[in-house]
């Protein structure tokens, strides 16, 4: 069974392009911090068994973490919900150690 797992926080790359910024998200979950790569990320949501969904929840609104694609280079985003600025990139940073 899919587990859904808030991300709470992110790491950002020093670029400016919104598609090759993330480098990482992370949260708590069931009381332990936890931290995937923008890379682990996106394998855990195109396993063919995927254990966990990843959703981010931001001004009251609730958005699923999916996988996109530009230029050839994968990276992750989230639904559309309405509403600006994208709901990964408005979180806060992840805290060094990278887990929140």
């Amino acid at each position: 069974m899919t587990e859904r797992v808030q991300v709470q926080c992110v790491t950002k790359r020093d670029r400016h392009n919104p598609h090759e910024r993330i480098e990482g998200i992370g949260g708590a979950h069931n009381g332990k911090p936890w931290y995937l790569s923008e890379d682990e990320a996106i394998r855990a949501i195109e396993s063919s068994s995927p254990r966990w969904q990843f959703f981010t929840f931001v001004n009251g609104r609730e958005a699923t973490v999916i996988v996109a694609s530009h230029g050839g280079r994968k990276y992750l985003k989230t639904t559309a919900d309405g509403y600006e600025p994208n709901n990964l990139l408005a979180l806060t940073a992840c805290p060094i150690g990278r887990a929140a």
